[in-house]
C-alpha cells in the first residue's frame, strides 16, 4: 500500500475544533453516552446537554481524566448515559464550548453497516459499476481492467518477466484493494474472511435476516442468495483465479497479487489505466490464505450452493498441500513497484488459521491434530510487536482461527470451542481495560514506542470485534460499552474532533487517497461516497505531504491529515471497511 504521488503539497487548512468532542453522528438510546472535553481545569465542570430547542435535557459534572498521552490533551469525561429519550438536534454544552449536533436514535447505524458494504461493490474490478447500485450517478463507471484499450486487462495477465513462470492467468474480478488498482491476496484474505465471520456470527449468535437476498444494492440481489454471500462470492471467485494452475511447477500455489508493472498517478480511473498488468510470485501466505478463506466459504455456501461449496472444499485442500510442501515461500519486501509489498515472513499463525477452518469444515484429525500442535493454538494476540495492540492483521492472523473455533458451533470441536472463547473474552478484557486508560476511552493503544501505526483505525476496529464477541459469549454489558466507546471514537470523539468516516458526522472523511474518488484534484471526479473509513492517525508520517505540514513528534492521535496525497494517513482499504461493516452490524443489531 505504498504509492507515489504526483501532486504537490500545499499548506494545511486552518480548522477550528471544538473542545466537546462527542460521537458525531450520534448515540444509542439505552446505551452508554460519552463526550470528552478538551480542558485545563483540574476540577469537574458543568455540563448541560440541550435539546434542538435549546431546552436543558440534562445536566452534570465531568471527571476529570487529565493528561491523556495518545493526544497531549488534558481532559474531562461527561457521563450523560442516564438519558435516553430520543431526538437529533442535540448539544453537549460545557461552559461556552457547544459540541457538535447529534442525535438520540435507535437507528443511527442503520444505513451505515450497509453503506460500509457497498465499498465493495464500488470497488469491483472487471464489471461496469452502474446505476441504480452506485448510489448516485456520480459514482458509475465503466468496467475497469476488462482489456479495452488504453486498459491492458485482467482477463489474461501474464507472469512478470523476472518471477519464472510463463503462463498468463484469467485474474478478472474481485475486489481493488486500496487506493490503488492492485489486487493482494493476503489482504484479501483477511478482508474476506471478516465478512464470511460476519454471516457465520450472525448464524449462531445474532439474525442474518439484514443481509438476506434483496437487502443490499448490488446486481445480484435477487437470485435466492443472501446479498452478504453474494458480494463474498465475487472476492472468492478471483481468489481461486490466483491459484497456479496443475501442471505448472508450484501447481496449488497461489500467488501473492497481480497489479501494475509501475505506479500510477492521481486521478485515474480503473478503466483508463494504460499499464501493463502482471501476477507477481507465488507464496506460502497467500496459499494459506486461500486454503483459510476457501475452507470457510466450503461449509458457509454447503446449504445455498452445493457445486460451489465443493470448489471451494476442493481449492482449499489443494491450497493447503501445495503449502505443506513449499512452507517458505516468502513475498520480498523488496516487491514494491506498482504495487504494496506484502511481506511476511512469519506464517505459523497463517499455518494455523487455514488449519482451523479446514478442521471446523472437515472434521477431519489431520487438521485438528495439526491446530493442538500449533503454539498459536487457541492463541488471541493483544500486542503487536514495538507497536500498537490489535487483535489481528492481514500479516497477524492466529485469532482468525481462534475466532472460527469459537464462533461456530459444532460438538466435533466442542473441545476448542469453549477455550477458544474464554481465550477472546480475556483479550477483550485487555481492550477494555486500554480504553479505560484513555481520555478518548480508545480500545486500542500504542506499545513501548508510543506511536500509531498505519492503518490505526482498523486496529481500533478489530479490537472492537473482539470486544463484541466476548459480549456474544458474556452478555456482560461491559463489552458492548466497549464497542459503543470505540466507535465514538471513530465517529469524533477523539483528538482531532474528526469522523473518520465518510457521509457520517459533521466533519467527516472526504479526500481518502483512492485513484477514482478523487475529486478533491479534479471536478470530473466523484467525492467519496457514504461508509468509508480512513486509515487515520500515524505517526510514521511516510508520505511527502504529510511531512511537509511540521507535525511530525506530534501527539499519536494528532498524526493525521485528511487529504489525498497522504497515502500514510488517509488511504481507504478493504480489509479496514470489512470490519467497520462487521461492528456496525453488531450495533445496529443491539440499538436500543
Amino acid at each position: 500500500m505504498l504509492h507515489d504521488s504526483q501532486a504537490t503539497p500545499s499548506p494545511l487548512a486552518e480548522k477550528i475544533l471544538t473542545t466537546v468532542r462527542v460521537n458525531q453522528v450520534g448515540y444509542l438510546p439505552g446505551a452508554i453516552k460519552h463526550a470528552t472535553i478538551v480542558s485545563p481545569s483540574a476540577t469537574p465542570l458543568t455540563w448541560a446537554l440541550r435539546d434542538a430547542a435549546g431546552t436543558v435535557a440534562a445536566t452534570g459534572t465531568t471527571s476529570v481524566f487529565g493528561d491523556d498521552a495518545t493526544s497531549g490533551d488534558h481532559v474531562h469525561i461527561a457521563d450523560f448515559s442516564a438519558y435516553q429519550q430520543t431526538g437529533a438536534g442535540f448539544t453537549l454544552v460545557v461552559g461556552t464550548d457547544e459540541s457538535h449536533p447529534f442525535t438520540i436514535s435507535a437507528d443511527i447505524y442503520r444505513q451505515l453497516k450497509y453503506d460500509a458494504l457497498a465499498y465493495f461493490y464500488h470497488n469491483r474490478s472487471g464489471i461496469p459499476i452502474e446505476m441504480p447500485y452506485a448510489g448516485g450517478v456520480e459514482w458509475t463507471r465503466p468496467a475497469g481492467h476488462a482489456g479495452l484499450a488504453p486498459n491492458k486487462g485482467d482477463t489474461s495477465v501474464p507472469c512478470a518477466p523476472d518471477i519464472g513462470c510463463t503462463y498468463s492467468l484469467d485474474v478478472s474480478g474481485g475486489w481493488y484493494d486500496a487506493g490503488d488498482h492492485g489486487k493482494y491476496v493476503v489482504n484479501a484474505g483477511i478482508s474476506v474472511w471478516t465478512l464470511m465471520n460476519q454471516y457465520e456470527r450472525a448464524t449462531y449468535y445474532g439474525s442474518t435476516a439484514p443481509f438476506a437476498d434483496g437487502t443490499m444494492n448490488i446486481p445480484e440481489n435477487r437470485n435466492g442468495i443472501p446479498d452478504l454471500l453474494d458480494e463474498i462470492r465475487w472476492e472468492m471467485d478471483f481468489l481461486f483465479r490466483m491459484q497456479v494452475p496443475e501442471g505448472q511447477p508450484l501447481s496449488g500455489m497461489v500467488h501473492h497479487k497481480i497489479h501494475d508493472a509501475a505506479w500510477t498517478g492521481l486521478p485515474l480511473r480503473p478503466d483508463q489505466d494504460p499499464q501493463q498488468r502482471q501476477l507477481r510470485p507465488p507464496s506460502t501466505a497467500a496459499t494459506l490464505n486461500l486454503a483459510a478463506t476457501a475452507a470457510q466459504c466450503a461449509r458457509i455456501w454447503k446449504t445455498f450452493d452445493q457445486s460451489f461449496s465443493e470448489r471451494c472444499l476442493q481449492a482449499a485442500e489443494r491450497a493447503w498441500r501445495a503449502a505443506l510442501a513449499h512452507p517458505e515461500v516468502y513475498a520480498p519486501h523488496s516487491d514494491n513497484v506498482g504495487g504494496g509489498p506484502y511481506g511476511d515472513t512469519n506464517l505459523g499463525d497463517e499455518f494455523y488459521w487455514a488449519a482451523a477452518e479446514l478442521y471446523v469444515t472437515t472434521h477431519a484429525s489431520e487438521y485438528r491434530e495439526f491446530i493442538r500442535q500449533s503454539p498459536y493454538y487457541l492463541s488471541m494476540p493483544t500486542t503487536f510487536g514495538e507497536h500498537s495492540a490489535p487483535a489481528m492483521t492481514w500479516a497477524v492472523t492466529q485469532a482468525l482461527g481462534t475466532i472460527t473455533l469459537a464462533t461456530v458451533h459444532d460438538a466435533a470441536h466442542e473441545q476448542e470451542s469453549s477455550a477458544a472463547r474464554q481465550s477472546i473474552v480475556d483479550a477483550a478484557n485487555v481492550f477494555v481495560g486500554i480504553l479505560e486508560q484513555q481520555g478518548y476511552r480508545v480500545p486500542f493503544a500504542p506499545g513501548p514506542d508510543r506511536k500509531y501505526s498505519w492503518g490505526s483505525n482498523s486496529f481500533v476496529l478489530n479490537n472492537m470485534l473482539i470486544v463484541a464477541l466476548a459480549y456474544d459469549f458474556t452478555k456482560d454489558a461491559l463489552y458492548l460499552h466497549g464497542v459503543v466507546d470505540g466507535m465514538d471514537y471513530l465517529l469524533g470523539r477523539n483528538a482531532l474532533d474528526k469522523s473518520y468516516v465518510s457521509g457520517y458526522g459533521a466533519d467527516p472523511l472526504q479526500n481518502p487517497h483512492h485513484r477514482f474518488w478523487a475529486r478533491q484534484l479534479d471536478p470530473a471526479f466523484p467525492p467519496v461516497p457514504p461508509g468509508v473509513v480512513s486509515g487515520g492517525p500515524n505517526s510514521s508520517l511516510q508520505d511527502p505531504y504529510v511531512q511537509s505540514l511540521g507535525i511530525a513528534g506530534s501527539p499519536p492521535q494528532k498524526c493525521y491529515v485528511d487529504h489525498i496525497e497522504s497515502w500514510s494517513t488517509n488511504e481507504i482499504t478493504i480489509n479496514w471497511n470489512a470490519p467497520l461493516a462487521w461492528v456496525t452490524a453488531f450495533l445496529d443489531e443491539h440499538a436500543r
